[in-house]
């Protein structure tokens, strides 16, 4: 093995259009990582076509596991283990990166851990607090200072956890990495589905959540009033497609169906985007806090990819600062589909829960288990 003396596992991800690899050590070190996208293949489609994402996987998984190895100077031999993850998401693109798992730890005689892709997202915001650690525990001439109080992992657990990315809009009680309690989610589209379709309806590229959100930087919030769906029931569901509606509404009246000869000004566009996007951040912030102080759970993790949003990060701090309670937020680079936060599997394997060969895959949108 390579100048590390900790044990490392390699980490898969294939859930979705992101085919991703990752060694990865006990204390979160990331030795080596690679994530091939396919924006482009995906693209002229204004979303994720599942076959496409299927191939592309298949073409890419080894190159990309390769990969990884190399940077970490790693080989088989030298995993702990191999993790993958096995659910949610969908069933090609899952399938691909289950069976490059089970065949090697076949081939390299590694035990087998499988990952639930939503743990995982939230699992992140661990990975920030011990990155935060290691860095407090090295002083300004990068030495090593001497463990403190102040310097060793603060775990994150037990939280709230608002996972909102294209899949997924959900949240959970987390009594510890693995152990979480499934509150409420959405009951249509998620909040990122939701951000690439009025991206689409605009003309404005995919993906969609980045190109709303730069828009909307430039428009104003409160130009258009759209709805708040499900932001004062008493359940900690969500729904956005009402929100959806509304926007398509807004910029082509009822019954419309043709959206390629509209001519929007960039006022327009720029103004729908900032105000749809405030309805968005208006309901997540609004349920978080609501389970928060309900739950007398006083941490709130937040991942997945819509969490990567400037508008959701502010109004959370805002919140956080106004109610007194913990915020992590899982890193921008950690928010999108990635293999690093494939490290949870070590909790796993403290807990000496490994998977079979006879590993399936379990597609989903929601709830995840």
């Amino acid at each position: 093995m390579g100048e590390c003396n900790e044990d490392v596992i390699l980490a898969i991800e294939s859930t979705c259009d992101e085919t991703a690899a990752a060694v990865v050590t006990r204390s979160g070190r990331v030795l080596g990582e690679c994530i091939a996208t396919q924006e482009n293949l995906h693209e002229q489609f204004g979303g994720v076509v599942p076959e496409i994402a299927a191939r592309a996987h298949l073409e890419r998984i080894l190159p990309v596991i390769d990969t990884s190895l190399r940077q970490a100077n790693v080989n088989g031999r030298d995993l702990h283990a191999i993790a993958v993850a096995d659910r949610p998401g969908l069933a090609g693109s899952l399938l691909v990166g289950v069976v490059a798992a089970k065949s090697l730890a076949m081939a390299w005689q590694k035990p087998l851990v499988a990952i639930n892709h939503l743990h995982a997202h939230l699992y992140a915001c661990q990975l920030s607090r011990m990155s935060s650690d290691d860095d407090a525990a090295t002083d300004t001439a990068g030495r090593t200072a001497e463990p403190t109080e102040t310097t060793e992992t603060t775990s994150v657990y037990p939280a709230i956890g608002l996972i909102v990315s294209g899949g997924h809009t959900t949240l959970y009680l987390c009594r510890d990495a693995v152990d979480l309690e499934y509150l409420g989610g959405t009951i249509d589209d998620a909040a990122g589905e939701a951000f690439d379709k009025v991206a689409a309806m605009l003309s404005l590229g995919f993906p969609g959540g980045v190109a709303v959100a730069k828009w909307a930087e430039k428009g104003n919030a409160q130009a258009y009033a759209f709805p708040r769906s499900k932001q004062h029931d008493r359940t900690y569901d969500f729904s956005f497609s009402g929100l959806k509606t509304a926007v398509r509404y807004a910029i082509v009246g009822p019954g419309r169906q043709d959206f390629s000869s509209l001519q929007l000004t960039d006022e327009v566009k720029a103004d729908v985007c900032a105000s749809f996007e405030a309805a968005v951040v208006d309901v997540l912030v609004a349920k978080s806090r609501r389970a928060v102080a309900e739950l007398g759970v006083r941490r709130l993790l937040v991942g997945g990819g819509v969490a990567a949003n400037r508008r959701l990060r502010s109004q959370l701090t805002e919140a956080s600062e106004q109610d007194g309670f913990d915020l992590v937020i899982a890193p921008p680079e950690l928010c999108t589909d990635n293999a690093v936060m494939g490290a949870i599997a070590w909790k796993k394997i403290d807990r000496g829960e490994f998977a079979t060969l006879d590993l399936d895959i379990t597609p989903g949108l929601q709830r995840g288990f």
